[in-house]
C-alpha cells in the first residue's frame, strides 16, 4: 500500500474521532468523510489498475 494513502486514511479516522469528541468542531466530521473517501477512490483506483497506479 502507498504510504500516501495511508496517511490519508490515519487522518481520516483521527478527524473522526476528533469531530465526534467536540461539538463546535462539527465541521471535521465532513472533512474526515471527505478525506475517506478520497483515500478509498484512490485504494479502488489501485485495486483496478493493478496495484501500479
Amino acid at each position: 500500500m502507498n504510504i500516501a494513502l495511508i496517511i490519508i486514511i490515519v487522518v481520516a479516522i483521527v478527524l473522526a474521532i476528533t469531530s465526534g469528541i467536540g461539538a463546535t468542531a462539527q465541521w471535521l466530521l465532513w472533512v474526515a468523510i471527505i478525506v475517506g473517501l478520497i483515500a478509498l477512490i484512490a485504494f479502488l483506483l489501485r485495486v483496478v489498475r493493478g496495484g501500479k497506479a
